[in-house]
């Protein structure tokens, strides 16, 4: 399962990094990731995505500029580190693997979903 971690209560302007490991041999290095965030009563939103050498990455306008996913396939983790934070960032955080085919932005072509970490941006 993947776990999620580093989330927190932060001003606005502020930052955080976000951890995504695995445990139970579910790191899965040969493949993509992203991270996503879900409000109460809104479908899950993409973040960020990064492929699985870490070569190539991928952004929602809101994220770009602003957040940047890496990865360690030696540490079975992944990463976000948020700089300029906005409440409207509020949310929880979840990180899951990518099937091969299919768009980035869409959580139907995700799988071994984990626990969320809760981040909350005061004004």
């Amino acid at each position: 399962q993947l776990q999620a971690s580093g989330g927190g209560l932060v001003q606005a302007g502020g930052s955080l990094r976000l951890s995504c490991a695995a445990s139970g041999g579910t790191f899965n290095r040969y493949a993509n990731m992203g991270w996503f965030r879900q409000t109460p009563g809104k479908e899950r939103e993409f973040v960020a995505g990064i492929a699985l050498n870490g070569g190539s990455t991928y952004y929602s306008d809101s994220a770009k500029g602003r957040f940047i996913i890496s990865r360690d396939n030696a540490k079975s983790a992944i990463y976000l580190q948020m700089d300029s934070l906005k409440p409207e960032d509020t949310a929880v955080y979840l990180c899951a693997n990518r099937f091969l085919s299919g768009t980035w932005e869409n959580p139907n072509n995700y799988y071994t979903w984990g626990q969320g970490t809760l981040v909350t941006v005061s004004s």
